[in-house]
């Protein structure tokens, strides 16, 4: 189990749709455990894989009472009702923003030993499944700010310290994929 450094807005890993897991192996295990300790490191309650620079359908969550992981995530909204609130990214430090969400969400997916789960959530928990799974498909909170907000976004973000910065990238020992070389 290691922290690893998070990969920062403008990397073209947060961009990419992640492959979806096929082996549920010791790697896969390590990836989970990777990205939990990177998590809690960084105060986050929820971490996708490719943050981490693994092109992997795989997330981690810590939300209140509720946490775990979920592999090859899919979900489905419940009802019709929204919620408005600040919303932020460990790719995108120290930034936050209002965001348009689902109240309330059912995922499913499998744990990393294969077995199928499902998870229903409301409030911060389905914001966070909802925001981990946009990560696996290559897209960011900030895609779905209205157009203001989004413009003000981009704005702090050109003017943070940490942006264009070149990032201290280790190679994944995996591959991108999660396989042995």
């Amino acid at each position: 189990m290691t922290v690893h450094p998070v990969r920062l807005f403008g990397d073209p890993v947060l961009r990419a749709r992640a492959a979806e897991v096929v082996d549920f192996d010791r790697e896969l295990h390590r990836l989970v455990a990777d990205l939990t300790d990177t998590m809690h490191e960084n105060g986050g309650v929820g971490l996708a894989a490719p943050q981490l620079g693994v092109g992997l359908r795989v997330f981690t969550y810590d939300v209140g009472d509720f946490s775990g992981h979920l592999v090859n995530p899919t979900f489905d909204v419940v009802g019709d009702e929204n919620q408005l609130g600040s919303e932020g990214c460990l790719s995108i430090p120290e930034l936050k923003f209002d965001c348009l969400r689902a109240m309330s969400v059912i995922a499913k997916g499998f744990d990393m030993h294969g077995e199928p789960i499902t998870i229903e959530g409301s409030d911060l928990l389905a914001r966070c499944i909802q925001h981990e799974t946009d990560h696996l498909d290559g897209v960011l909170f900030l895609d779905r700010l209205d157009p203001a907000t989004r413009k003000k976004a981009m704005r702090e973000i050109r003017e943070s310290d940490w942006f264009g910065v070149d990032p201290v990238v280790k190679a994944n020992p995996l591959g991108l994929h999660g396989r042995g070389r």
